[in-house]
């Protein structure tokens, strides 16, 4: 479907407009207003996929936007933590390692096989406890113990590396089938 003006892809529209929002929260110390931009944005990306899929709404912009939004979000809010706590600096740059191989490796897969690479159940998981981990982070701040907030820095930088590794697995398994077109 080639159509633009939809309501998944409003809502990824919206989800890219928050971004800002978020920044300039952010950096004046509102972070109540911060994380509930970024629940909102966490609850339109969850809304506009179930539409997208339930109403028979995907198209090849929501395709390309859904993600776009997604990965802008994570980074910058990494990115914005990272300036307010240097321990965040490992996921941020882990995010961007995953992210920038996931990009290459889905260009390699589409010209290869002529289909967009979809995700999978672990990429999803990584992503809510990535979002968990980084809302509580931009709620609590640095006012958690330090504990707590090494466990909120490594435990989605565990989970995008086990994404990472898997997605990996899938995209050697694609790499070595012998009825692809060269």
């Amino acid at each position: 479907m080639n159509r633009i003006f939809t309501i998944p892809n409003l809502l990824s529209l919206i989800r890219i407009l928050l971004i800002p929002v978020f920044v300039a929260l952010f950096f004046h110390d509102e972070m109540i207003w911060a994380a509930l931009i970024l629940i909102i944005s966490g609850l339109t990306d969850t809304l506009d996929g179930y539409i997208a899929r339930h109403f028979n709404m995907i198209t090849n912009l929501g395709k390309v936007l859904d993600p776009i939004a997604d990965k802008l979000t994570q980074a910058v809010v990494a990115f914005c933590l990272c300036v307010q706590m240097p321990a965040v600096i490992p996921l941020f740059v882990l995010l961007v390692l995953k992210e920038g191989i996931m990009f290459f490796a889905g260009i390699w897969v589409l010209r290869r096989t002529g289909k967009p690479f979809g995700a999978y159940w672990w990429g999803k998981v990584s992503t809510t406890i990535y979002y968990i981990a980084i809302t509580i982070l931009v709620l609590s701040g640095q006012r958690l113990p330090e504990l707590v907030i090494y466990l909120l820095i490594w435990i989605p930088f565990a989970a995008l590396l086990f994404s990472l590794i898997m997605y990996c697995r899938i995209y050697l398994q694609i790499l070595h089938r012998k009825d692809l077109p060269q």
